[in-house]
């Protein structure tokens, strides 16, 4: 079962990120651009960048097919992204359980780290597969299990509410995208680790994402001083030799083919 409310928060948690996003999004460039390597090669596809966000690699999609739809839960995303981007990209507003599209109506389906923001995954990936034609694909980057273990590992030692999203694992995502009609072609998993000048840096990246809701989150206010200054105390420990403050992400891409029947 979806959450409305919860769905209704993370798109205003993005859609107050929408200005500041790509100055923030050092880790969606990456991972964007690692799956650029499984791109099919044909140019005469309909193309669907599912959870666009402000349309950088929508943009890019659009130098290479001949169809892109960009669609994200976030209106301000899309207002950014379609006076931004490519004006003959379409742009749709909607949530990626009820996707405004027709069955077996597109080729490729592209998405870089939205689906760990999907907690019934499956729902998703069938809704994924309901739009592509059998045969097409679905190619995607999300966060695991381990992602920010410094930030979840130092809020741990200050209370036991929840700072950092709870991300699926490696075999439940796998398990998500191995369904009767859908087979994982490839996949690969890595951590990336980005460096922070302190953990202010940090947070401000995050909410700078969008990426600073946590929807079973406890207490809705922000921590209070003291709190903060025990959890930074506690990331100390991760703190190399440099003085540098590390944040590890352990990003999962894969490749989904759509299979015939």
């Amino acid at each position: 079962m979806v959450d409305l409310s919860k769905r209704i928060n993370i798109a205003k948690s993005f859609g107050l990120a929408s200005k500041s996003y790509d100055i923030s999004a050092r880790l969606q460039r990456f991972s964007g651009k690692q799956l650029m390597t499984w791109l099919p090669n044909r140019h005469d596809l309909t193309v669907l960048d599912l959870g666009c966000g402000t349309g950088f690699f929508t943009d890019i999609l659009a130098g290479r097919y001949q169809k892109i739809i960009g669609l994200d839960i976030s209106s301000n995303m899309l207002s950014f992204a379609s006076s931004n981007r490519n004006n003959m990209i379409s742009w749709l507003e909607a949530d990626a359980y009820h996707l405004p599209l027709a069955t077996e109506s597109v080729d490729l389906v592209y998405s870089n780290l939205m689906i760990q923001w999907c907690d019934a995954l499956e729902d998703v990936v069938q809704e994924v597969l309901r739009v592509l034609k059998p045969g097409g694909l679905f190619i995607f980057s999300t966060l695991v299990d381990g992602t920010l273990h410094e930030l979840k590992s130092s809020w741990q030692q200050v209370d036991n509410d929840r700072h950092v999203i709870d991300f699926k694992t490696t075999a439940q995502l796998k398990h998500a995208c191995s369904l009767d009609n859908s087979k994982l072609l490839e996949f690969n998993e890595q951590p990336i680790v980005l460096e922070y000048e302190n953990v202010m840096h940090l947070a401000k990246e995050l909410k700078g994402l969008g990426a600073n809701h946590v929807p079973e989150k406890l207490n809705r206010g922000l921590a209070g001083k003291d709190k903060w200054q025990q959890m930074m105390a506690a990331y100390k420990a991760f703190v190399d030799a440099d003085g540098v403050y590390p944040a590890t992400y352990r990003v999962f891409s894969g490749m989904v083919v759509k299979l015939n029947g």
